[in-house]
């Protein structure tokens, strides 16, 4: 690229640096995102992304997933994950299994990625301070929690003192017992306590399709009442329905715009933050435009 070029593209993304600057936006990262990529070229990317969003007067929080390595532990240890609508049935053993790779692997590996750039980086759970306080969702799913409320105090005080925080979807009943919480429902909820001025969602997929198996068909915007209808039609099934409804109640509810992009195309973030095309699947309310 040449210096006109590059000169060019730092021109493109100085509104949007502007209109950005001193907000909060929260990105929920999956396992899932880490698909077709090593996980270290992957995570360095994204933690590359977070720095630079930082370093020009943004505010990202990341709420992190860990189904495949969820999956994978328990496999390792001879059991078989069962999935209805999406959410994980986890016993006893399983909200075990998800701790401690929430907790003590997926969660200290994105923090130590942000944190080559500097100390910047500080994971923590929704066990800590009552971060993210839950319910038992139905008793077929075991410790699958609903969130019930969220405590934003810990998280604004990082952001006040520009750290990223990085959160593990495990929450607390008032009981302290611990449940597994999908981690894309986490993401709006939390989305919604901080005001935050986009919520944006990694996966591997590029975004929603009115035909799965037709790229062509890519949705670029719509809005929660049409994306509703999706759901009913059965356009969005399975494993996307938990995403879907946090996009809807978090855009309802007062953030600007979700975002459903692909985690695997390298700084897709900054694509979708600091470009005039963006990238993937925007949801928006209709009083807000681009």
């Amino acid at each position: 690229m040449s210096a006109e070029s590059r000169a060019a593209v730092l021109v493109e993304a100085l509104p949007y640096i502007q209109r950005f600057a001193g907000q909060v936006v929260v990105v929920k990262y999956g396992g899932n995102a880490l698909a077709g990529a090593s996980d270290s070229d992957a995570l360095a990317l994204f933690a590359k992304d977070l720095v630079l969003m930082r370093a020009v007067g943004m505010h990202p929080v990341v709420v992190h997933g860990g189904g495949p390595q969820i999956s994978g532990l328990m496999s390792r240890l001879g059991k078989t994950a069962e999935f209805r609508d999406g959410l994980r049935v986890t016993d006893a053993e399983t909200i075990d299994i998800a701790r401690m790779v929430l907790i003590g692997q997926v969660n200290p590996q994105i923090v130590s990625a942000i944190n080559i750039h500097g100390p910047i980086a500080v994971g923590l759970s929704g066990e800590d301070a009552g971060l993210i306080r839950a319910v038992a969702r139905h008793a077929d799913l075991g410790f699958v929690g609903d969130v019930t409320a969220i405590n934003p105090m810990i998280l604004e005080g990082m952001i006040a003192n520009d750290f990223i925080p990085v959160v593990a979807t495990i929450g607390t009943d008032a009981a302290g017992q611990a449940y597994n919480i999908n981690a894309d429902t986490v993401a709006g909820a939390i989305a919604e306590a901080l005001g935050a001025e986009k919520l944006v969602y990694l996966t591997d997929i590029e975004g929603l399709r009115l035909v799965v198996d037709d790229p062509t068909t890519l949705i670029r915007q719509i809005s929660p009442d049409e994306l509703e209808r999706l759901v009913v039609d059965g356009v969005v099934a399975g494993g996307m329905i938990p995403k879907v409804e946090s996009c809807v109640g978090a855009v309802r509810r007062g953030v600007r715009r979700a975002h459903i992009l692909d985690g695997r195309i390298p700084h897709v973030l900054l694509l979708e933050l600091f470009t005039d095309d963006g990238i993937g699947t925007m949801i928006r309310s209709k009083e807000v435009f681009p």
